[in-house]
């Protein structure tokens, strides 16, 4: 039986009948992160340390006190965290997320969004 991808994701539907995360991404990072902590590849006091700088940086830099830039500074520490404490490289990270841009900018809306096989 195949699962629906979202279907992971229902318990996380809603907090008082309100969304609980605006995009299914969101739930996501958080779940990597704490999938990470657990499994030793950083603390969670590395995490706590790594999102609240990149929430500091945010309000110095102006973003907008909301969900968006939440998540965004999520995502920024955990590949922070990322380069630092495993084999991965930050330009390693920046050139695939260079790759999912190009392909989700060229994949035509409610189609599935592929890389393509040298990226």
């Amino acid at each position: 039986m195949e699962m629906n991808p979202d279907s992971a994701l229902k318990p996380l539907a809603s907090v008082d009948g309100e969304p609980a995360f605006d995009e299914a991404w969101q739930a996501e990072v958080l779940a990597i992160a704490d999938t990470l902590v657990q499994n030793g590849l950083f603390s969670a006091d590395d995490w706590s340390q790594a999102l609240g700088s990149a929430l500091r940086q945010a309000e110095t830099d102006g973003a907008a006190d909301d969900q968006q830039t939440y998540y965004q500074c999520v995502l920024s520490a955990l590949e922070i965290l990322i380069a630092r404490h495993s084999e991965i490289d930050r330009q390693a990270l920046d050139d695939k997320r260079q790759d999912w841009e190009q392909a989700y900018r060229s994949t035509p809306h409610g189609q599935p969004v592929k890389l393509s096989a040298d990226s």
